[in-house]
């Protein structure tokens, strides 16, 4: 399972960044959703552009730091991020930002029991979803009226059971 950070799992910051742990703010049902996919025993990465970086607003570190916040929110409900793939970079200055599909490639092949054909991408943007589904991969889109709570709600029963169980294979 992959999942898009920014207006997926939590608030987007209008025309801005998460740059400090304190001002990432999950969304409604993200936690939940995260938990019910761990429990349906799906391997969650985190795909995500964080362009913040390029442009000196956080440093790689203050993007760990937000990301181990994140974890921290996800816990309590007993959800978890297996692995997070970040591209870092400005737009037109690598192969891995979304749109583009390197991001997809780059977990796919650090995750040597991941197939594209056996994994869901969801996301709040085209720009997350259409790499993917690119790839062979099943999109599912988040929105308002469709939190991540409601997608994990309808993927889990078909996820259940054709997923690698977690002690099977190395996820870096």
């Amino acid at each position: 399972m992959l999942l898009d950070r920014d207006g997926t799992i939590n608030v987007r910051i209008p025309d801005g960044y998460v740059t400090a742990p304190e001002e990432l703010l999950l969304l409604p049902g993200a936690a939940d959703g995260v938990a019910r996919l761990t429990r349906a025993g799906c391997r969650t990465v985190l795909v995500t552009n964080q362009r913040g970086v390029a442009r000196g607003l956080l440093s790689r570190e203050g993007l760990v730091a937000v990301h181990r916040h994140l974890d921290a929110l996800l816990a309590p409900a007993g959800g978890r991020l297996d692995a997070v793939a970040v591209c870092p970079h400005e737009q037109g200055a690598c192969r891995c930002r979304k749109p583009l599909d390197g991001l997809f490639r780059e977990a796919l092949s650090r995750a040597p029991w991941a197939r594209a054909e056996r994994c869901v991408m969801v996301g709040d943007m085209p720009s997350d979803l259409e790499p993917a589904a690119g790839l062979g991969m099943r999109t599912e889109q988040v929105s308002a009226a469709r939190d991540l709570a409601e997608v994990a709600r309808l993927l889990a029963p078909s996820v259940r059971g054709s997923v690698v169980p977690r002690g099977e294979g190395h996820v870096p």
